[in-house]
Parts: C-alpha cells; structure tokens; sequence
C-alpha cells in the first residue's frame, strides 16, 4: 500500500474507497509528496454518509506547479470524483503563510484528521484566538447577506429553499464549533448534534430550526413544504442574533 499508515483509524467505507486512490497519489508523486491527511466528516463514522458525503483529502507537496497538478487530472476526473474525493493540494509555505487568514479551516483540519501518509503537518501548529473570532463574524455575516439574496430569487421554490439552507448550515458547523471554542475556552465537540446543542446552551437560543435543516440534509426528514420559510426566517434570525453575539465575544 506504499506505506500508508493510520488506515484502520478510518470508518471501514472510507478505507475502502481511499485506499487505491492515496496509493495511486504517492506513486505518481513520489519525493515531492510530503504528506497524505483526511480530515473532516470522513474521519467521523457517525457524520458520514456515503452517499452524501465527500471524502476531504488534503495532499501536501514539497513543490506545485501546473505540471505537477497536472498529473493528477485523470485520477482526479476519473476514480476521484466517481468515490466522491476531494483533493486539496498545499505546500507548507503556503500554509504557514495563511494560518491568519483562515484559521478556521486549519483548526478545524488540525482536530479532526487522519494521517495515511507521511507526517503530521499540523503538528505544534499555534493558531490565534482573535484570527478565529474574526474569521466566525466574517463567515456569519457574509452568509446572512447570501441568504438574503438567495431569497430573492428562490422564495417560490420551496425544494430549492430547502436545499439551499441544507447547504448554509454545511458550510457553518465549522463556524459554529469555533465560536463556541471562543466563548468557552475549551476545545468544542466534533459532532454535528452536539454542535448544535453547544449553541443553544452557550448562546441561549432555540435551535429547532438548526436541527430541522439538519435533519433535511441527512435525508431524516423533509421540511413540509409550507413550513420551510417559517425555518428560513427562523434560521435568519438565529444568524443575525449570532452576528451580534460574535461581534461582542472578548477574546481572552
């Protein structure tokens, strides 16, 4: 398996459908692969969805050009996008030199991570509080603004409405986890649920609408149709009130 490590910490879907991928990666990368990492939902059986989820892998090499990306355009095009993989390839200059700038994300790749090939980049890796709080309010704001003009062209479709708050809320877990990291001190957990549950208890807000949109994107229950811009309201709503709270968090 060209030395790939770490391959029983994953849930048994995902070892099956990375193995062959990450072995094909080291070979055709050789000495300027440095190291392989998964991270995200794939790393959690209970978040994971092989028919929904995409397996986050995160390949660092020494050097990247466009000749060395492109050698793996077929494998990417081909066995990558029929198992639902999704490269990101960085080198160490540029992630230590855009630590401040998404802080989020690296955190969020340092805690939940399995390391199948080389070493552990993230390893000592210091991250900023105040980079983090910006970062949340950021994220939070700018997704208020995008729902809002979503809205616009989507208020008619309830489906469409549905999908799009599945979506947002995706995208906002990390966020959420991050701003309950700040507002406690402590590390946040990594399940979606307990996420959730954080947030009304740290924040003293309803979270109904939160689980409802969550339920939806797991395929555990649709949102009827005629209450999905009561949801989209009330999700709004708990964005905004989170704006403000962000806004005001000190960070120790």
């Amino acid at each position: 398996m060209n030395n790939l490590i770490n391959l029983d910490n994953l849930p048994i879907n995902v070892k099956e459908s990375i193995v062959s991928y990450a072995s094909d990666i080291v070979r055709i990368y050789q000495d300027n692969l440095k190291s392989i990492v998964i991270y995200g939902s794939a790393t959690q059986p209970e978040d994971f969805s092989q028919k929904h989820s995409n397996i986050n892998l995160l390949i660092i090499l020494n050097e990247i050009t466009l000749a060395e990306l492109k050698k793996a355009v077929k494998l990417v095009n081909g066995m990558g996008r029929k198992k639902k993989i999704v490269p990101l390839f960085l080198t160490m200059t540029h992630i230590q030199t855009s630590i401040d700038v998404f802080p989020v994300e690296f955190l969020e790749m340092k805690e939940n991570n399995v390391v199948i090939y080389g070493e552990d980049v993230f390893e000592g890796m210091k991250i900023r509080p105040e980079n983090i709080r910006l970062q949340c309010e950021e994220q939070i704001k700018g997704k208020i603004i995008r729902l809002r003009q979503a809205y616009l062209e989507l208020s008619t479709k309830p489906e469409a409405m549905e999908k799009l708050m599945a979506g947002s809320l995706t995208s906002l877990l990390p966020i959420f986890r991050n701003i309950l990291r700040i507002k406690t001190a402590q590390i946040p957990p990594i399940k979606k649920g307990q996420i959730i549950d954080g947030l009304a208890r740290e924040y003293s807000i309803d979270t109904t609408p939160l689980l409802n949109i969550l339920e939806s994107k797991n395929q555990k229950k649709k949102i009827p149709k005629n209450n999905v811009e009561s949801v989209f309201e009330q999700y709004l709503e708990i964005l905004q009130g989170l704006a403000i709270a962000v806004d005001q968090l000190k960070v120790g």
